[in-house]
């Protein structure tokens, strides 16, 4: 993963390079982690999400309670966006 402002750039297995957007970024204190929300410009519908290490490795979330808490924050973020 490299990042530019608020782009992410990702490299998949066949060394696809893919420009996507970065929504948002939040840590975890209690898990130690940082979280990134990102999303295709050509396709804004849909938003991924992502742990991050500080090297810039994306890890994708497989833990259901992880899942759960970043459903909630994305929520939250979408509720505060909505009512400015």
């Amino acid at each position: 993963m490299k990042t530019d402002d608020n782009l992410i750039i990702i490299t998949d297995e066949d060394g696809n390079e893919y420009e996507l957007e970065i929504l948002f970024t939040y840590e975890n204190e209690d898990r130690n982690a940082k979280y990134v929300f990102f999303f295709d410009p050509e396709n804004e519908d849909e938003v991924m999400f992502a742990r991050y290490t500080d090297d810039g490795h994306l890890e994708y979330v497989e833990d259901e309670e992880e899942q759960k808490e970043a459903e909630e924050v994305f929520n939250t973020f979408n509720f505060e966006e909505d009512n400015d």
